[in-house]
């Protein structure tokens, strides 16, 4: 059965290869209408503006959150922030430049509110009557010492300002524009960050005292696109010197490395191309595509090159060479292709559908690589006046240094085996330690502007993460009861007595304000009115003096049957977060009626709820990865214990990488929990090799021992080039600006780093200790990629 099935791949691969020689144009030709083809998707791929690609339409955070911005108004937002470079910003200068920000911020594209500290509603008594009039009335030019003056007190005197538009030490203050975008474009997005950049510039220059800084979710929309591009105009580049490089060293023929250098150009291409036919939008984690693709795509060309040039040293011609390196590749480049595809679908199980796009996206362009390895590249080798230079000679294609290293781990091998399972449950302990982190500003690199500007506005103003409560009453026009305000602002209280809160805003502040008013300024009046009929009037006449455009639509639903409450919180942790919510949730369960029960909600709520949710499902995507990772080893070495065995080796690397993580990083987020699955499927390819070259020194009669011996010394120089190619690919992912992908270069790294070490000690340990198959069931295996030849050519 072995026999056949092994016959099988050879004969496929030899009649491929014939057909291949014997019209290698025409194949070439295929291949390049096929890229044609599908490259017509390039034209469609757009990149997102949106942090709400981050979350499926099912997602319940995301749906609640929704329901919220329908039933009030959208939270995007341009946030400029001005600080004075001494003293207060509360002078001529700093109040001139606020109102400039405030009016021109009407003229943004898509502005349809501007709050600012000028322009606050402020409720005074007028005679017998309440007015509202904006903070400041007049020009700041125009504005007298005395006027200036009763300015600054009525701005830090005012609790609804502290915290929020005005800094507390009174040196920074804020203009908020409030942006609904119709969504028909992401150009939006960036039409507006522009406009918004270019006011700053201009009031910049008219106030050299200050400094001005622009922020908010659609500068964070905007970040998104500048990040994702920026990662492709380094990265990329990077990657395929790197690549080139090492190619150029492995295979030293340049029109070899052209022409694996092609097949996997061409396939990272197609896996962005596959973005625009599946219409998925491009994202920082998404772009990351064909990076990874230049990565794993490069060791199918390399197999193939070695093996035609070892069939040429042995005085084939070129094309039959060609041919024979098919036959003996086929099968391996088949099921390392499998092995790799299935670490990448598995990670659909992600609730994030960045994740997805990638995991799809490497998944095409990893399966056109292995198309395009045994059908154009050969066609290319068979073409082109590739020569095969002589080798350095070597001794039975092995390693000196490997071969000690190897007699020492098959002599030691039950201590580095209880060495190496000592280490995996320290690590696994310290793995199992690990928490979810993601705040979604932090995705961004401190090198990227918009980092810069929010970790200003952070330092100097206030936190920029926002829960956002809907509290309802059970009854149109229930807001006005007495008895549900007196819940919320003790629920707003009890908020702003919390370590992690910065400021609250509620409807309640603004009654008990013009209820203050209403009762001559008294300190004791700022309070809850005791009728529903105060209410109702400290309402109307407050909404009735607020400037145009500024109404309490924002505050109030439209039957007034609910309201809603605005809480900025610190720098905190998703775990944090989570708590604090949690608590909050739980306060209101406690102390209010059951129609005020609610849930918080907000971008940084729903991307921590996000982050736990995805890390379980990819819990599962791993279980579900490693079986069928299983299967496909059992299958390919014709065991089930060795199958199985072979699993441990795979799994001990991510254990380990995972614990070094804890130890050094502490957290992690949406997509490094995901590097375990991509990792698990690349680096059993080493395995692959591994086992199918022991199973053929077995089968030839030796002992379990030398067989083993010699399995690492031919094996070992390979496995280590081919992991350094990885370390070096994923490395390049490191340097993205975007904190998802650089964690997922970064982990991939330690991964993979680690990966050969355990299949160089772990594995020979476990096969020599647990695996013992009968020697009269031993029959020889052949396997195209573990022969001396073919070794000797990957050493070298």
């Amino acid at each position: 059965m072995t026999k056949a099935k092994q016959t099988l791949f050879e004969t496929v691969g030899e009649r491929i290869g014939r057909r291949i020689v014997s019209a290698p144009r025409m194949t070439i030709f295929a291949g390049l209408v096929l890229f044609a083809l599908t490259a017509i998707g390039l034209g469609s791929a757009r990149f997102s503006t949106d942090y709400r690609i981050f979350f499926s339409k099912e997602d319940p955070g995301l749906a609640g959150f929704e329901t919220l911005e329908r039933t009030f108004t959208k939270t995007d937002n341009v946030l400029f922030v001005a600080k004075a470079n001494e003293g207060s910003i509360l002078t001529r200068d700093g109040i001139e430049a606020l109102q400039e920000l405030t009016r021109e911020g009407w003229k943004l594209p898509y502005a349809s509110r501007v709050d600012s500290l000028t322009s606050f509603p402020r409720a005074e008594a007028d005679g017998d009557s309440i007015t509202v009039r904006e903070l400041v009335t007049k020009p700041a030019a125009a504005l007298s010492d005395d006027e200036l003056r009763g300015v600054r007190d009525a701005a830090t005197s005012e609790p609804m300002l502290a915290g929020s538009l005005l800094a507390r030490d009174e040196r920074t203050a804020a203009v908020n524009v409030t942006i609904r975008l119709p969504g028909k474009a992401p150009e939006e997005v960036t039409e507006t960050a522009e406009a918004a950049r270019r006011l700053v510039a201009q009031v910049r220059a008219r106030h050299p005292g200050l400094d001005i800084r622009p922020s908010g979710m659609a500068f964070m929309n905007d970040a998104f696109m500048q990040a994702s591009l920026r990662d492709m105009g380094v990265m990329m580049p990077i990657m395929l010197v790197v690549m080139l490089a090492g190619m150029a060293l492995v295979l030293r023929s340049g029109l070899a490395t052209l022409s694996v250098a092609a097949i996997i150009a061409v396939s990272a291409a197609m896996s962005m191309a596959a973005a625009g036919w599946l219409g998925y939008p491009l994202t920082p984690p998404s772009v990351a595509a064909p990076i990874i693709v230049l990565t794993v795509a490069v060791a199918d060309g390399v197999h193939i090159v070695l093996a035609t040039m070892e069939a040429m040293r042995e005085g084939r011609s070129r094309r039959e060479a060609v041919v024979a390196s098919l036959s003996k590749n086929l099968e391996a480049i088949t099921y390392t292709w499998l092995t790799t595809i299935v670490g990448f679908v598995c990670l659909n199980y992600s609730e994030a559908p960045p994740v997805r796009h990638l995991a799809n996206m490497t998944s095409f362009g990893v399966t056109v690589a292995y198309l395009y390895s045994f059908t154009v590249l050969p066609a290319l080798l068979a073409l082109l006046p590739v020569r095969a230079k002589a080798e350095k000679p070597t001794v039975e294609g092995s390693s000196p240094l490997m071969e000690r290293v190897a007699g020492f781990v098959v002599r030691r091998r039950k201590i580095l085996m209880a060495a190496t399972a000592a280490l995996t449950v320290g690590f696994g302990y310290e793995a199992s330690q690990l928490e979810t982190n993601d705040q979604f500003v932090r995705y961004f690199d401190e090198s990227l502007p918009f980092r810069k500007d929010v970790d200003f506005t952070m330092k100097n103003l206030s936190g920029i993460y926002r829960l956002e409560y809907l509290v309802g009453s059970g009854a149109p026009s229930g807001i006005a009861e007495p008895g549900y305000l007196e819940k919320l602002d003790a629920f707003a209280g009890w908020l702003r007595a919390q370590p992690e809160v910065d400021h609250v805003y509620g409807i309640n502040d603004v009654v008990k304000r013009v209820n203050q008013v209403v009762e001559g300024g008294r300190a004791d009046a700022y309070r809850i009115p005791a009728s529903r009929e105060a209410v109702s009037e400290a309402l109307l006449v407050y909404e009735m003096g607020l400037p145009q455009g500024l109404d309490l639509t924002d505050r109030v639903n439209v039957d007034k049957s609910a309201a809603r409450l605005t809480v900025t919180v610190k720098d905190v942790s998703s775990k944090q977060m989570t708590a604090f919510a949690s608590r909050s949730e739980k306060w209101l369960e406690e102390h209010a009626p059951r129609p005020m029960w609610t849930q918080a909600t907000g971008p940084v709520v729903i991307f921590s709820q996000l982050g736990d949710r995805n890390a379980k499902s990819m819990v599962q995507g791993d279980f579900v990865s490693l079986a069928l990772i299983s299967l496909c080893m059992i299958v390919v070495l014709r065991s089930a214990r060795l199958g199985l065995l072979s699993v441990v080796p795979n799994v001990v690397p991510i254990v380990i990488g995972y614990g070094l993580w804890r130890i050094g990083v502490g957290q992690m987020n949406i997509v490094a929990t995901v590097a375990g699955s991509i990792s698990l499927g690349i680096i059993v390819d080493d395995t692959i090799h591994f086992l199918t070259r022991y199973k053929a020194m077995e089968a030839q009669g030796l002992s379990p021992e030398v067989a083993m011996t010699k399995t690492l010394a031919h094996i070992g120089p390979a496995m280590l080039g081919t992991s350094a190619i990885l370390v070096l690919g994923f490395g390049v992912l490191t340097l993205s600006s975007f904190q998802m992908t650089s964690y997922l270069g970064w982990l991939s790294v330690i991964i993979v780093g680690v990966a050969p070490l355990t299949d160089l000690v772990l594995a020979p340990a476990l096969v020599l200790l647990l695996h013992r198959e009968p020697r009269a069931v031993r029959e020889p295996v052949s396997s195209p990629n573990v022969d001396v030849s073919t070794l000797k050519a990957e050493v070298t």
